[in-house]
Parts: C-alpha cells; structure tokens; sequence
C-alpha cells in the first residue's frame, strides 16, 4: 500500500495533461451553433440611468438580442442571494438589498452590468453594446472604508443607514472591558487590511444551453463547486428544481475563493441562450475581472491588547469595518464575522476576546471570501498588535508569544470564543522556526547589511486557522472489472491536485498505482451531491469521506473473495490487488473479485452487487492547522526597495496526504501573501468612485523574482476530529506572510520611529518613511 498511498510525495498525475496542453478548460468547450455574450458596464460608480433607445443595436450585424433589466423584471428573474444574513447586535437583521443580473434604474459601482448583448461574435456583441444609448445622471460616490459611516457620505442604499449593511459581535465585551480596565498596560493599533483583485490566471467563463423539449439548462463554467450553483441557480434564479439544470465544471485554473459564487454572467447566457434558441458563450476579459470578478479583504481595524505586568494577555478589543461593496455577494457577510472573527483568539490564552465588527456599503465591486476569508484579517491583527505590544513592555517577540501561548498539555482548550483547539505545540514549532532561520544571529547580520547601505529587518508572526470543518461531503469509489478504480466526488480541484491526493487515499487501501485510479468532479449529472471546495475542506472532508468509502469498498471485496475462495475471511491476505488464502497459492486478483461482484448468483447472502460503496461523512469539527512564518529582508536606503533574503516557514498540518503537493500549496499561499504585504494595491479615486488600478499597468502582482525559496518545515500533531489525522493547508501560506512580513519591515525601520507600516508596503511607501514622507503619504 504504501507505494502509492499515504503520505508518500507523488507528482501530480493530472500536471502530465496540462503541462502538454491537454487540459480541457471552460474555454476550450466549443458547442455547436454558439453565440457570444457581451456585458455593457456602466462607466460612473453611482448613477441613476435610463435606456433610451436599443434598437440601433439591435439592428446592428450579427446581432441576435439585447437584454436590459427591464427584460429580467419581465420575465420574473430572481436576484444573486445573500445567503448569510446576519442578526445584529440589537437582535434585528442585516439589510439585504437586491441583486439583480442586471441593473435596474442605478448603478452602484463603476462596472456594474447594465444590458447583456449577444450575437453571432464577440466582436459583433461589443461593437453593438456602443449603439446601445443611455442617459446617466451621475450621483456623489462613497468607495472609502474608513469614511463609509461618516455623516453627510453619500449613500449606496437609501435603506441602509449610514451604509451599515450589519453591526455584528462576537465574545465577552463586558468581560474584556473589564480587564483592560485594570490592566498594567494597554497597546492600542489602528491598522488597514488593503483590497486585493484576485486575479485568477484563468479569468471567468460561461456557456450557457436551454433545451426547450426539456425545458432545461445546462452551464458549462469555471467554478470551485458545481452542486452550489446549480442550487442557487434553480432555487433564487430561475425557480426551477434543481433537476431542470445540469451544471459542469471542467478543469480551471485557480480559484482562491472568488470561483465559488454565483455571477451575473452564469445566468445571463443561460437566460439568453433560452432567449435565441442557441448557446451563449461568455469570456472575460482581464478588465472584465478587474470591475465584475469579487474582490477580498478591505478592513479598517482599531484594537487594543491589555496585558497584565508581566506580558500576560488579559484582552483583546477589535473593531472592524468591513467593506462589503455595492452589493452583496453569496457569502460576504459570512467572511468578516463568523468566518474568520474567532481567530482573534490567535494561538494564545488570553481570556476575554471581543470582536465588533460594521460591514459597509460603498460603491465598489462586491467584496467576498479570498484565500483564508476572514482568517488572514485575523491573524494580521492578532501578530501585528502582539509585536507592537512586545516593543512598547519590553520584551522579545518571541518571548511574549511564549508566556501567553496555550501549552500542548492544555488540549483540547476551549477559547475565549468558544472554538476548541484540538491539538498543537505552538512553542516547539516556534522555536524550529527560529533556529532554523538563524534567529540569534540576527545582530551582526544587521550590521553587515548596515555596512551596505541597507537596513536589515527580521519578523515572525504565528498563525492558526479553521479549516475544513462545516458541511458533509459525500464520496463514491467503484473497481472496475478491469481493476482500475473509479472515484465520484462533488468538491472541485481548481489545481490543487485533487486528482493525485485522492488517488493515493485509494491506492492507501486498495493498493492501486495512481494511473488505475480515475477521479471525477464538477458534473451535476453524473454526481449526485457536492459542496465544493472552499476552506481548506476537500482533503480533510471529502477526504476522509472517500477514506472510508475506500476502507469499506476493501472490506467488500475481501469478504467476497473469501467466498469465491471458499475460505475463511480472516485467512484472507491482500496484497498489491491481489486476494491470497494465506499459506496457499490459491488466489484472485482485484479484478476478477469485481467482475464476479457483478454476478449475483455468485455473491454471497446478503451482499449487493458490484463493488461500489458510497460514504458521507461530516466533520465534527473544524481542523486548526497553525505554524510559525519568519521573515527577513532588507530595504535599501536611497530606493526603499525590498529584499525578501530567507523566508522560514514551520507548520503543523497533522498527517500527510503528499508532502510534495502540501509544500507547494504553501509556498503559492506564502507568494500571494507576499503579494499583499508588498505589492497589491486596490486604489479608487475618492471624487468619481472609478477604480484607478484596473489592469497590470497599475495593480502590480508579484513577479518571480520577487518571491524568495521558502525553507519549509513541519511540526506536525495529528488532528484528532478526522479519520485521517490531517488538519487543512490551502490557506495557510497567505495567512502567516503578511504580518510575517511587515513585522520584518517595522524591525527594519526601527531608527525612523516607525511603530506600524499599512500594506502594501511598496517602494515609494518606505522611501517615504525613510525621507521623512510617511505621514504626508497615509493622509
């Protein structure tokens, strides 16, 4: 078994088809007949309007229809759902204000979709959408997060009040107000979690069909979960069952959290294709993604950690606004709440934690879950204020976190905001981390880089997260009667390598080389259920929902063999596919065990045929995977530009599924994380409400040169809520690099007076500091 199985460090199998460009994505599906979707985007961030006239480009070439929102209210077209309202502190609702696929009377954000041209190209649908003739009435936008609630802002929605979407908390106010109050000292922090585009290398696709003698649709699109679609499509869209709509997702290249929501685009090429009796194809444009694709983060926080005389935490105090955008997406009053605000708890005892948080409207793209969702905002704040606090008392970074850490002997320890940690050794992996990245020595390397021009700085920041928790997820695992495995599961690989790692939980049990094993996802006819991958969740739950299909599957066909054997089933051997009545040479290989399942007169009582088995499991709890990031660079003086030198990282992921796959999951987690401490950043001028940073020109991604080795290593203590042992590792990466990373740059800056620098920390910012500018600069 252990070839191909557990813990083993595979190649991917599936890299094979994509590095020789037989990967089949949304783009590459070409239906017979199909025509091409254009999207009219409105040009002002807020703006009442009226289309005037259509005709023009109804008459144009090529031309097959031209849908308004007016078409949509006609025919009785449901709106995108909110699907977490949440309950506010005074006990009444979130406003949830409609969106429809199209906008009806006013625009709300530069981009906003306000008519859907199709015909026979691409071309021929853009060059019409200019004919389309609309009388805008521009309206005084809001897009700051900070000025949202400010009185006299403009107003994204006349039914939110100060654009307060909700006012939320969660934990002990009155116990952390009252600790703070009798502490020895209180840090306070005012911090900026910055807007970040997403930037898939695959931008969005949809291909929509109606089928009139069926009267049904079927969607082929890029996606990170087809089932939750093809829902929300059915119950909130075109109220219709769920059976009426098949929805498919191919290969996609990435995800990162903005592929698992429902978009205008998906239903407006299945609308049109209805409309025109043919399929409608929608491509986006990288400008496209810039203004429709949903966006992540977008916090203002204010904090304060109270501690006691000797460094130990008594309190934690957060306030957050959290940008929302001018609309709400499927879950983006889920990220800044219950997503991510238990993990203010952080890896650390503190006994009171309260976390207050306003989600705001402004006229922006719409903000949802991207890589960590809640969890990175969480773990920035929490490492940022505990350095900062370290400074100001006195002590070591490393130090305060060792006097305030939950001790292993503790688990499972229930948090302040009710999670329990269920496992973990937070100082030992610290402590890796540290000598491995040669902690000690930082002076007299600071003092070389001085010699140099340049300014050395070293920071760590530690991080947990949950992960993998929430709902079920259901597996099947068949055996041909060729002896090749096949695997049914409704989570959505958007390159993560889902292929290899669930083959090798087969190959665990049935002991099959991962070329045996096909793995299928993303088609809602041929899978009955699915929930999609987000939150780290397809190994640790779909996972461990296909481990025990896998394990029972075995059972199956040893029970089977021992009756075709005619022998006991504890004298039953197994090895390399292979039934042997031990001692003997008499034996029956995987294959034939299948093929003769297929036959019930050759089955045992009892027993259904064939050897397929399907399994649901759901976690009983969210994974806590945690780690130690350490980071250290240097910034040279007359540029500001910054050098990522060693980058440490130490993790605990419990049990390994492929080391080689979860290595490379973090080093991509680390480069976006990089990405936002340094790099990325999200500007909308603050009198039109146009986003300035709407292509490559101005959003600066991080390049190759610009991401250093990661020297990566586990500390790893087996998850005890799953059969596997295995804690999730998607996200981790873009969690701990943040504040790893501006630790190191105010650790570098200490002679400038510098107590926090807001991301992204780009060249100009810390030239800036360094000259003297900073403060003119964050104005």
């Amino acid at each position: 078994m252990g070839q191909f199985g557990i813990g083993q460090p595979m190649t991917r199998k599936e890299d094979q088809r994509f590095i020789t460009g037989k990967g089949r994505y949304t783009d590459d599906i070409d239906l017979p007949g199909q025509a091409y979707g254009y999207v009219l985007r409105a040009p002002f961030a807020h703006a009442n309007f009226t289309i005037t006239d259509i005709s023009a480009a109804q008459a144009a070439p090529g031309v097959l229809a031209v849908l308004t929102g007016a078409d949509v209210a006609k025919d009785g077209l449901g709106d995108i759902p909110c699907r977490v309202p949440i309950k506010n502190r005074d006990g009444s609702m979130s406003v949830l204000p409609p969106y429809p696929i199209l906008a009806q009377d006013t625009a709300r954000h530069g981009g906003d979709a306000i008519a859907f041209i199709v015909a026979e190209t691409f071309e021929q649908a853009q060059d019409a959408s200019e004919l389309i003739e609309v009388d805008y009435q521009d309206l005084p936008a809001i897009t700051d997060t900070g000025s949202a609630m400010q009185p006299g802002v403009a107003q994204v929605w006349p039914q939110a009040k100060d654009n307060v979407c909700f006012d939320w908390e969660m934990g002990d106010g009155k116990l952390a107000e009252t600790n703070a109050a009798n502490a020895h000292h209180v840090t306070h922090i005012r911090l900026v979690n910055n807007r970040l585009v997403v930037n898939s290398m695959e931008t969005r696709v949809a291909l929509g069909t109606y089928d009139p003698a069926q009267d049904s649709y079927e969607l082929y699109t890029t996606s990170q979960g087809s089932h939750t679609l093809r829902g929300l499509l059915a119950e909130n869209i075109f109220k219709v069952q769920p059976e009426k709509i098949r929805v498919v997702t191919p290969d996609v290249g990435g995800g990162f959290g903005m592929k698992l929501f429902l978009y205008r685009e998906h239903a407006l090429v299945m609308y049109a294709a209805k409309k025109i009796g043919r399929p409608v194809r929608w491509v986006a444009s990288r400008s496209d993604g810039f203004v429709s694709d949903t966006q992540g983060r977008d916090h203002v926080t204010d904090a304060a950690l109270a501690m006691d005389k000797d460094g130990n935490f008594l309190a934690l105090q957060v306030h957050i606004t959290a940008n929302l955008g001018a609309y709400l997406s499927n879950f983006s009053t889920y990220v800044p709440t219950m997503a991510g605000s238990n993990m203010y708890q952080g890896l650390y005892k503190t006994p009171a934690v309260h976390v207050h948080v306003h989600g705001v409207f402004t006229n922006t793209v719409p903000v949802d879950a991207y890589r960590g969702a809640g969890r990175p905002e969480a773990a920035y704040l929490v490492e940022r204020l505990v350095d900062k606090a370290a400074r100001e008392i006195g002590l070591s970074p490393d130090e305060i976190r060792r006097r305030n850490f939950i001790p292993p002997e503790a688990m499972p320890y229930s948090t302040s905001l009710g999670d329990v940690y269920d496992s973990g050794e937070f100082t030992a992996h610290m402590e890796i981390a540290m000598q491995k990245a040669g902690w000690a020595g930082i002076s007299s390397r600071k003092a070389e880089a001085a010699k140099r021009g340049k300014l050395r700085g070293i920071g760590m920041s530690t991080y947990v997260e949950a992960c993998g928790g929430g709902s079920d997820e259901t597996a099947i695992v068949s055996v041909n009667e060729d002896g090749s495995a096949t695997v049914l599961i409704g989570t959505q690989s958007n390159g993560q390598g889902h292929e290899t790692a669930y083959a090798q939980i087969v190959s665990e049990h049935l002991g099959l080389p991962l070329d045996q094993i096909t793995v299928k996802q993303g088609d809602t006819a041929e899978i009955a259920t699915g929930r999609g991958t987000g939150g780290s969740r397809s190994v640790p739950v779909g996972g461990s929902a296909l481990d025990g299909a896998s394990s029972r599957l075995k059972e199956k066909a040893q029970k089977l063999a021992a009756h075709l054997l005619e022998a006991a089933e504890a004298d039953i051997e197994y090895d390399d596919a292979v039934f042997t009545i031990a001692g003997t040479d008499r034996r029956m290989t995987l294959a034939e065990v299948a093929a003769a399942a297929n036959d019930p007169a050759k089955l045992p009582e009892g027993m259904e045929p064939g050897l397929k088995i399907e399994n649901a499991w759901k976690p009983p709890a969210a994974t806590f995977p945690n780690g130690t990031h350490i980071c250290e660079l240097d910034i040279d003086r007359d540029t500001g530009i910054v050098e990522i030198l060693k980058y440490t990282v130490v993790d605990d992921f419990g049990k390994i599924i492929n080391p080689m796959m979860l290595a490379g999951q973090v080093h991509g987690g680390v480069a976006q994380g990089i990405g936002q401490a340094l790099y990325e950043r999200t500007v909308y001028d603050s009198d039109s409400g146009q986003l300035l940073t709407g292509s490559f020109m101005d959003y600066c991604m991080p390049r190759a040169d610009q991401v250093p080795f990661v020297d990566f290593d586990m500390h790893n203590v087996p998850c005890t809520t799953n059969a596997l042992g295995i804690k999730g590792c998607g996200e981790a990466g873009a969690i701990g690099a943040p504040p790893a990373i501006i630790n190191a740059l105010v650790d570098a800056l200490q002679e400038f007076g510098i107590d926090h620098i807001d991301m992204p920390a780009t060249n100009e910012v810390i030239w800036q500091v360094i000259h003297g500018g900073y403060a003119q600069a964050a104005e």
